[in-house]
């Protein structure tokens, strides 16, 4: 069983790519995308390189949450213009975007994860978020299960939508605003002149720009340092399984320590392991071990840690940092289709069966897994680059389908000098060189 993504699936966007454009995105996932659709709504003549597939990625590949509770503080005002965005994006593109506003629901396991929600919500009312904590027997009453919860917190205007279905519905929304999306078409390196981006070099060919947006996941410490732009960037492997249709206990999604749902539009849930990830050791972790240590020390007992593999990966041993405009390791990975976790699979269906007795252990029709770009305090980087006419937006950590639109939105802004209307002095890249303390906000 394994989710449908792979290069079987036809190209829908072959390109070519034009000789010229104001702006190319770099990166065909949620946050590239809505960048280019809000360029492109702006005015610009823009193309987005991909890779592989649109989508292809993480993008497809997470929990389908639209979430503004337990967010960073700093992502909150960002994600709940998101939200609005979310709603008119709906009304525009109609049911099949799979846009739900049925609510998510933070379980707690025990008295600090009460008190943890509690210490949050403030965050929650100065942002007009309708988050509230739940008494032990209003979860009952939701869930319609005896709960081994002490209480949870819930937002009820919190949505979810269908990731691998609502991501090429935004991209075919871009193509009408004018975006020329051109699959299967990796970009290989920055053209500079003087210290400023005047081109990109794909592996069709030179495209002649002024701006240039890296949205590119997983892959963009690899493309930012081979251009002399370190970012400490890693991916961590993130694990989730399909139901087959089943009945409804809840309409929105959940999440404990142990497991993690949601409903699907096809009558089954989508679930993962509530905390449980896997972190691949390969030259880049060594060499951001030190940034790093406030979350592991965090996290450690829910991460497994493994050797990365040889190739195919872009902390792999064997994945080259320098090629210049030859050929490059986006090439050889079009698509990064990691294995999932059985382990972690196999026991989340068995906290899901304790905690819903009367549905018994879920059968799954699929499985998949996908690497999520993570940062060290667990917020991205929307910044210029020390580059001119280079915009970075990466390490969205998990964050980044919920949070696409706005964040695509504010990005655009930055690209055309606007103001984007939210302080992005926590998503500086200059915060891993000023000194600035790195650790994980009250994000929950």
């Amino acid at each position: 069983m394994t989710f449908p993504i792979s290069l079987a699936l036809p190209v829908r966007y072959p390109g070519p790519p034009p000789a010229a454009a104001d702006v190319v995105v770099i990166g065909g996932g949620v946050i590239g995308v809505m960048t280019a659709l809000y360029l492109a709504e702006a005015g610009q003549k823009v193309v987005l390189c991909e890779k592989g597939r649109i989508a292809g990625e993480q993008s497809s590949r997470n929990w389908g949450w639209v979430r503004q509770q337990g967010r960073d503080p700093a992502e909150l005002p960002i994600m709940v213009e998101s939200m609005r965005l979310w709603q008119g994006l709906s009304q525009r593109l109609g049911e099949g975007l799979g846009f739900r506003q049925s609510g998510v629901m933070y379980l707690a396991n025990a008295d600090r994860d009460l008190e943890g929600y509690e210490r949050w919500l403030p965050h929650a009312r100065a942002n007009g978020v309708d988050s509230r904590m739940l008494a032990r027997c209003e979860v009952e009453a939701m869930l319609g299960t005896s709960s081994r919860w002490k209480g949870a917190m819930f937002t009820p205007s919190d949505a979810r939508a269908e990731p691998w279905v609502a991501v090429p519905m935004l991209a075919a929304l871009a193509v009408e605003a004018g975006v020329r999306i051109v699959e299967n078409c990796a970009v290989r390196s920055l053209d500079l002149a003087a210290g400023r981006v005047v081109g990109v070099v794909t592996e069709a060919g030179r495209i002649a720009c002024d701006q240039a947006v890296v949205c590119a996941g997983a892959w963009s410490r690899l493309f930012l340092g081979a251009h002399g732009v370190a970012i400490p960037q890693l991916s961590v492997l993130s694990s989730v399984a399909a139901t087959e249709p089943m009945p409804e206990i809840y309409q929105g999604a959940a999440a404990d320590d142990e497991f993690a749902f949601r409903r699907r539009a096809d009558g089954g849930y989508s679930l993962a392991p509530g905390s449980g990830h896997d972190f691949f050791v390969g030259r880049d972790a060594f060499a951001s071990f030190g940034a790093y240590l406030p979350v592991l020390k965090k996290d450690y007992r829910s991460t497994a840690f493994r050797p990365a593999a040889p190739a195919g990966f872009p902390d792999a041993w064997g994945t080259t940092r320098h090629w210049g405009d030859g050929v490059s390791p986006f090439e050889a990975t079009r698509i990064l289709n990691p294995a999932p976790n059985m382990s972690f699979i196999r026991r989340m269906q068995d906290a899901f069966a304790r905690a819903f007795p009367a549905l018994g252990r879920p059968k799954l029709k699929a499985v998949w897994a996908g690497m999520i770009d993570t940062m060290p305090d667990v917020v991205p980087i929307v910044d210029h680059a020390p580059l001119a006419g280079l915009t970075i937006a990466t390490g969205m950590s998990g964050h980044g389908f919920g949070i696409g639109p706005g964040m695509g939105r504010v990005v655009a802004d930055l690209v055309m000098g606007r103001a984007p209307g939210h302080d992005l002095s926590r998503f500086r890249l200059a915060r891993f060189l000023d000194g600035s303390k790195i650790a994980p906000g009250p994000a929950l």
